[in-house]
This record gives C-alpha cells, sequence and structure tokens, in this order.
C-alpha cells in the first residue's frame, strides 16, 4: 500500500500529464472525444459502408467503436506506460520513491480518457437504439481485466525500455499486427465461416476476448464470445486468466529491475 507522499505524487503526476497531454493545442481536452471519432468515421466508411464487414451484426458501428475504444487504450497504456520511465528519468534522480507510481499515472491517464471515450459510445448506442444486454452490470470487470492486461504490459515494457531502446519500433509492429489479428474491425463470424479453428485461436486472446464479451453485453448479444465458441471449460478459462498472470509477472520484472533505472536513464 503507497504511503499518503506517494498517493499525493501518484495524484500530482496524474494531474500534470493530463493538463500537459493537450497543453497549446486550441481545442485542448476535446481531442480525447475527436481522435477516436476521426479514426471511426474512417474505418466506418471504408470497412462497414465499402467492404460491407458485418452485415450479419445488428449495430455492428457501435460494435466497431467500441472496439476500437478499448484497443485505443491497450495502446495508449503500452506505449506512454513503455517509455515512461526514461521520460521521467529526471525525477527519479532527484527524489526517492516507488517508481511503479510512473507507470500507473499513465494508466490511470489513459483510463479516464477511456471513460471520456465510453460516454461517446454511450451516446451513439442510445442513438441506435442498441440491445444492452441484462448481464450488462459484469462490464466492470471487464475493465478490471482489461486495465490489469494492459498495466502489466506496461511494466514489462518500460523495463525492457529502460535497457534497449530499439523495443520502440518493435512493440508498434506488434500492436499493428495485434489488431488485425484481434476481430475488431472485422465480426468473428468472418473468420469462422473460412475456420472454426483459427476463430477458436483468435478467441484466446485476452483483448479480443474482452472486445467481444463487451460487444455482447453492450451492444448485441449476436456477437460470439469465447466462451459460446469454445466448450472446453479448462480452454474458455485462459484469456480470463492471461491478464492477471501479466499483471503478476509484469510487476514481479519491473520491481527486481526498478532499483537500477536511475543509474541506467
Amino acid at each position: 500500500m503507497f504511503e499518503r507522499k506517494n498517493r499525493i505524487l501518484l495524484k500530482e503526476l496524474v494531474k500534470t500529464d493530463f493538463k500537459l497531454r493537450y497543453q497549446g493545442s486550441v481545442i485542448g481536452y476535446i481531442w480525447s472525444v475527436l481522435k477516436p471519432l476521426m479514426l471511426f468515421a474512417v474505418m466506418y466508411v471504408v470497412f462497414i459502408y465499402f467492404l460491407r464487414f458485418g452485415q450479419d451484426v445488428p449495430h455492428f458501428a457501435v460494435a466497431l467503436l467500441l472496439g476500437m475504444v478499448l484497443w485505443n487504450f491497450f495502446t495508449e497504456t503500452t506505449n506512454l506506460g513503455m517509455m515512461s520511465i526514461v521520460g521521467r528519468g529526471d525525477l527519479l534522480r532527484k527524489l526517492s520513491f516507488p517508481t511503479q507510481i510512473i507507470v500507473l499515472s499513465v494508466s490511470i491517464n489513459a483510463f479516464i480518457n477511456l471513460m471520456i471515450s465510453f460516454i461517446i459510445v454511450s451516446i451513439f448506442g442510445l442513438i441506435n437504439g442498441v440491445d444492452i444486454s441484462s448481464y450488462a452490470v459484469v462490464v466492470p470487470l471487464l475493465l478490471i481485466e482489461l486495465y490489469a492486461f494492459s498495466l502489466g504490459v506496461a511494466f514489462i515494457l518500460a523495463t525492457i525500455y529502460v535497457r534497449f531502446r530499439d523495443i520502440g519500433p518493435i512493440w508498434e509492429v506488434f500492436l499493428q499486427i495485434g489488431m488485425y489479428m484481434t476481430p475488431m474491425i472485422y465480426p468473428v463470424t468472418l473468420v469462422l465461416d473460412k475456420s472454426e479453428t483459427i476463430a477458436k485461436l483468435l478467441m484466446l486472446n485476452p483483448m479480443a476476448q474482452i472486445i467481444q464479451d463487451m460487444r455482447y453485453l453492450l451492444t448485441s448479444t449476436v456477437n460470439i464470445t469465447t466462451w459460446q465458441l469454445i466448450d472446453h471449460k479448462a480452454i474458455v478459462v485462459i484469456p480470463y486468466i492471461i491478464p492477471f498472470l501479466v499483471l503478476i509477472i509484469g510487476i514481479a520484472i519491473f520491481n527486481k529491475n526498478s532499483k537500477k533505472f536511475a543509474e541506467i536513464i
């Protein structure tokens, strides 16, 4: 548990990062809303209007926006978390405090942006009359899973980035590959029609599981989930367990190396 002074430092870092994010821009915080909307507009025209993806899934446009918002949180947390320790090197050399606070502050800022984006998704959903499942009360549990997975990866990347800056461009490539291997801009049924085995393998990816579960609960129950696609109980729990294993491993790796960060940076 963080001491009071460390909680205060975490709060100040979160506030500072949030203020600096859009400092100097004309419309400021509105960019946190406009960025996903602009990307959504492009993907909607390309993948839904022209390529006709998701024609068999009700409210697929809203599902696409929801998937993008969740993926953007993962991207933002891991990218900024990866560079956070190096970026705060001056602070590490001047003060003595748990270095986890730096990565946590980045993840909390990303989560704030996620909540802002969720408001936009909710408005689109209301306009389109989406079918929200009665089990939508479990959405916070999926958000916890998403946060745990993103934070765990961020801790691992931050540790590696201190020593090897090459991990930056490498991770960008992994994110691009991950985005296309996650059924976000296309429905799972598109893969399922070609190969049930590949569809099942894709759904073992925690991000695919989280996005599809969210879509099932918040847009339409037509969206196929991991637990609907995979019958074997021992296998279906894999994507639900991975995020918390990654978090535990990430914290362990980070803590083991954190004492040397100030010397290396």
